[in-house]
């Protein structure tokens, strides 16, 4: 009898995903879903289900955080309350804190998704994944645009969440499993970080603040309640509620219990900022990654917002040894992000707990220490791969480092200029020196930056500020065309 309703189960999965291949952007060729697709929830995570009264054919919701780069797995019970499975550490997200607004900014999205089965794709190229379906209502009417941000397996990602391959596994086939007992779509909500009001303070200032203002209406609701909330559009904003928030209602009916926590964090957040909690912005060279797939020694704990260690809710041992596969950009992790100190009108005040600007002037005289290439684990290195449609405009260097970029989004590194004179002024040795004026669709950013490592000359040991200025145009001067790199994750591969 178990045997039987286990093949029922496969095959009724079977033909779930093979209607949901037709609306998939992955043309690979396949006959059907792969093996991998249909490949059962592990037994741990069966059993911690269990633990929590939790049916794996219960309804699922996700919620993503960028800051803290953690995925989390709600499930629905029968009271039509959720309770949270599992929190998933992220590998790799790109970008900065903020929404995606157009193609090409390397950003992941932020907002309210809706994930229907003909969104999930069995055969992707990076493993598994699911399309977030950005653009939705509200970022069309913001004019943003995009398409294709996915979360998928494998660590690489120009705008995307990359999950590792294991872990895209198994929320994979928890969703698969939530589809096949009947729920139709489940919601996907993407954040800043978390919607806290110390966090709500910090980044009281940032440009986004508004937006994000916003997005914790809706994680109000969904924290006070433990429902999911219904999302509707006003203009250009989201609106949350009930059946009215659904139809389109701009002043939809607010719970008492969400309008009490909305009232209490920012009764919290006023209090914070009379204590002086300084208003920051946080500026990343291109997106972050979760602490645990760094060396082990940053591994055994995760900083909190107040400053303290708390244990973390994974393993951090049995995701340091997933493999990663192709890193986007890992020079670009090892740098960190920076907190920059902003005015009321977002105007830059210091780098928060930077040195004097009288140490920095004369840190940058002398020189700083190269920030190291992050360690990942179990990274594997590749050898080089060419593809056939690819033009070359130079020769590559003999072991190019390779930086692989799962989006089809492109690669324009728009953060460079935004951010570029932030990291100059404190690391006179950034990961990406400035290039020149190359056309973007025959040299992608991945691929200036591997060779510009490659060729930047060493100072002389007494080198003054002017001198290392000249050093760093010479530099520039002598970037030549590379080779453009695939575009990775595009229509043929999500």
């Amino acid at each position: 009898m178990t045997a039987r309703l286990a093949t029922a189960r496969l095959l009724a999965a079977a033909s779930l995903l093979a209607l949901s291949l037709a609306a998939c952007q992955d043309g690979s060729g396949i006959n059907g879903p792969s093996a991998r697709s249909l490949a059962p929830i592990a037994p741990q995570t069966v059993a911690l289900m269990q633990t929590k009264g939790m049916q794996q054919s219960d309804p699922i919701l996700i919620r993503t955080f960028k800051k803290e780069a953690e995925m989390e797995v709600w499930k629905r019970g029968g009271d039509g309350r959720y309770a949270l499975l599992k929190t998933y550490p992220i590998c790799r997200w790109s970008g900065q804190l903020g929404p995606k607004t157009r193609e090409g900014d390397r950003q992941a999205p932020e907002g309210f998704y809706t994930i229907t089965p003909g969104l999930m794709n069995p055969n992707s190229s990076y493993y598994l994944s699911f399309d977030t379906g950005f653009p939705n209502a509200v970022d069309r009417a913001n004019g943003r645009t995009g398409k294709y941000l996915m979360v998928h397996g494998t660590c690489s990602s120009a705008g995307c969440f990359a999950m590792t391959d294991a872990t895209i596994a198994e929320i994979y086939a928890i969703a698969r499993e939530a589809f096949i007992g009947g729920q139709r779509s489940f919601q996907f909500q993407s954040y800043p970080f978390r919607m806290t009001a110390e966090n709500m303070a910090k980044f009281r200032n940032d440009p986004n603040i508004g937006f994000w203002q916003n997005l914790k209406e809706g994680s109000d609701y969904f924290e006070a309640l433990r429902e999911e909330p219904k999302v509707g559009q006003c203009g250009t904003k989201y609106v949350f509620g009930g059946a009215d928030a659904a139809a389109g209602s701009c002043k939809p009916k607010v719970d008492p219990q969400v309008a009490e926590k909305s009232e209490r964090d920012a009764h919290a957040v006023a209090e914070l900022v009379a204590k002086g909690t300084p208003a920051v912005r946080v500026v990343y060279q291109d997106g972050g990654q979760n602490p645990v797939f760094r060396p082990p020694a940053n591994t055994s704990a995760f900083a909190s917002l107040g400053g303290t260690e708390t244990v973390l809710p994974y393993d951090a041992k049995e995701y340091g040894r997933h493999n990663l596969g192709d890193v986007s950009r890992p020079e670009t992790l090892a740098a960190g992000p920076q907190e920059i100190e902003v005015s009321p009108k977002g105007q830059t005040v210091m780098m928060a707990g930077a040195e004097p600007a009288k140490a920095a002037k004369a840190g940058a005289v002398k020189g700083a220490k190269p920030a190291a290439t992050t360690l990942m684990a179990n990274r594997v290195e590749p050898e080089p791969k060419v593809d056939a449609k690819v033009e070359t405009t130079a020769a590559l260097p003999e072991k190019p480092a390779r930086i692989a970029v799962a989006d089809a989004d492109g690669d324009p590194s728009a953060y460079q200029k935004l951010f570029g004179k932030l990291f100059a002024k404190d690391n006179p040795t950034p990961a990406a020196p400035p290039t020149p004026a190359v056309d973007a669709a025959v040299v992608p950013e991945p691929v200036k930056l591997a060779h510009a490592e490659t060729a930047s000359p060493k100072p002389a040991a007494k080198a003054h500020a002017v001198r290392t200025a000249k050093v760093e145009a010479k530099t520039e001067s002598k970037v030549d065309a590379k080779p453009a790199l695939r575009k990775g994750d595009d229509k043929a591969k999500p």
